[in-house]
């Protein structure tokens, strides 16, 4: 083969030699222009600097043996090798000429480069292959170009490889970087998550998480479950905005504190008013939303707050989907504003859902569009809150490359009937009149706890516990007052409200107080109890007792 009848083909060959043709020798003496070089003149710089061959005059074999870079030379519809150059020896070993490319440079086969130079063949423009990694163990970019002026086999195409492996590894390094800094802000976002959700009596919950793809950082997104006593559940799901580490770690303080001031036990506005402080103070350049939701059994509601999140969707036991749209307020970090509760049915059978926008937020769509979807999956979505919780993720589209966060938590007030019925009981008496509504109170609690068939201990504590907490509201509370007994299938609760909104607490009495001791007689026989306001301006003091065991 000869190499030179291929070198006078390369690009810009022609160009050159037509540009010698253009341009003859200097000139005579006799012929000089002004301000031409002198003869004595031009003599000495001729002896000075020797003449130096152009790029065209260099042997172009010679060149491509030197360069560090891989070259190749193929030609024919078979891509038989007319010539590589040394470094491609050194790299692959001696390669046999006049064969093909497959048998004969079999790791530009492994590569796939061989349906690239049928490319450049039909299409006669320049291809790339960007950092491979070659089975030297080094990686390289091939560019493939044809040589095709004059060709009578088929044309040729030059293959030019450039050592990256240096590039190729910072790369991988960086990418290694990321995907550490990312498990480690996924695995700091799963450990602030509650890794068991706490169980309530009267509801039953589900709730799931996933971290965007791996191309984006992990968020902030959280949720709670929070049993507050009583009978009475909290729920919470958030949405931190920023991503990475940062963003994890603020929403694990938002969280800590989330569950702190549910134990005071306040309206669901009362606590983002708190948390909206919080934030501003946690870090001032960081907002995040949040829903904050209380539902309690007896009144068959959801009550809640929402600082700048995504509406609660109900669903009724006959299929309907409802919206809880207002009230909203701007997200927790801004500031300045008074955030209000609102209320939605949540009776037995019903279903809710609490979600972050990753899923129902997509940039080829309005934001309504995707809430409005993720309402007609839920009006069709039916079984356990897990089978509910999964079907809501599959039906948004939500995958392991997804680009955002997403959290959803659904929980079920279900419609309990028959044996399982029986379990769930609800007894109140109004306290009307002055202190001869202690002796009704006790006979109410009495009667009622009988026919329950409860043990006699725990129907004799049930009554004491009822006893004091209808004397104590009686001494300091004013009316309206009414008294509550509640059966689960776990526990006992006994509640007394009245109108006044002074919280009891517990206080050690003197030897000769004749007062001050109910309180601390109820904590001591209950498993738990505690207080709180009511929204009409009073207060409910509540105890319960964890029922044995069948």
């Amino acid at each position: 083969m000869n190499f030179t009848r291929w070198s006078a083909r390369l690009p810009g060959t022609q160009r050159r030699a037509a540009a010698r043709t253009d341009h003859p020798g200097t000139p005579d003496r006799r012929g000089e222009s002004a301000g031409a070089v002198p003869a004595a003149r031009a003599e000495h710089l001729t002896d000075e600097h020797p003449h130096i061959p152009a790029v065209d005059e260099l042997p172009v074999r010679d060149v491509l043996d030197r360069v560090p870079a891989l070259v190749a030379l193929v030609h024919g519809p078979d891509h038989r090798v007319a010539y590589v150059n040394d470094a491609y020896v050194a790299a692959f070993g001696v390669r046999p000429l006049g064969e093909p490319v497959r048998e004969s440079l079999p790791e530009l086969d492994e590569l796939g480069l061989l349906p690239l130079l049928d490319q450049v063949r039909r299409s006669g423009r320049d291809r790339t292959l960007k950092s491979r990694k070659a089975p030297d163990g080094r990686s390289y970019t091939f560019t493939c170009t044809p040589v095709t002026e004059g060709a009578d086999d088929g044309g040729a195409i030059l293959l030019f490889a450039t050592d990256v492996t240096d590039h190729a590894e910072a790369a991988e390094r960086l990418r290694a970087s990321e995907r550490s800094q990312r498990e480690t802000a996924v695995t700091l976002q799963r450990s602030l998550l509650p890794q068991e959700l706490e169980e309530p009596d009267d509801l039953r919950i589900a709730a799931t998480y996933h971290p965007g793809g791996t191309e984006t950082a992990v968020g902030g997104d959280w949720y709670d479950v929070i049993t507050l006593g009583g009978g009475r559940t909290a729920l919470v799901i958030g949405d931190v905005m920023g991503r990475g580490v940062r963003a994890a770690a603020v929403m694990g303080q938002l969280r800590t504190a989330v569950r702190a001031y549910a134990r005071l036990d306040l309206p669901p506005h009362e606590v983002l008013q708190l948390l909206d402080g919080l934030a501003a103070e946690i870090d001032p350049n960081q907002i995040a939303t949040c829903v904050y939701a209380i539902h309690d059994p007896n009144e068959g509601r959801l009550v809640y707050a929402s600082a700048g999140h995504l509406p609660i969707l109900v669903r009724d036991e006959s299929g309907v989907v409802q919206r809880a749209d207002e009230p909203t307020g701007p997200p927790l970090g801004t500031g300045g504003w008074m955030h209000a509760s609102g209320s939605i049915a949540l009776g037995p059978g019903s279903t809710a859902v609490l979600y972050t926008d990753g899923l129902v937020e997509r940039r080829d769509q309005d934001l309504d569009e995707g809430i409005a979807a993720l309402e007609r999956a839920l009006a069709g979505a039916t079984g356990t809150p897990q089978v509910v919780c999964d079907r809501l993720v599959r039906s948004a589209g939500v995958t392991a490359d997804h680009d955002d966060d997403v959290a959803v938590l659904v929980l079920q007030h279900p419609a309990r009937t028959g044996p399982t019925g029986d379990l769930f009981r609800n007894a109140a008496l109004e306290l009307l009149g002055g202190i001869e509504a202690a002796p009704r109170a006790r006979a109410f609690a009495s009667g009622v706890l009988t026919s329950w068939r409860f043990p006699a201990e725990l129907h004799d504590l049930g009554v004491l516990a009822a006893s004091e907490l209808v004397a104590n509201s009686l001494q300091h509370g004013i009316p309206p007052m009414r008294l509550r007994l509640r059966r689960t299938d776990r526990r006992l609760i006994i509640e007394v409200t009245d109108g006044d909104d002074h919280l009891p607490r517990r206080r050690r009495a003197e030897p000769a107080d004749e007062s001050g001791r109910g309180i601390a007689i109820v904590a001591t026989i209950a498993t738990n109890w505690g207080s709180r306001r009511t929204p009409g301006g009073g207060k409910a003091v509540w105890c319960e007792f964890v029922l044995p065991k069948p």
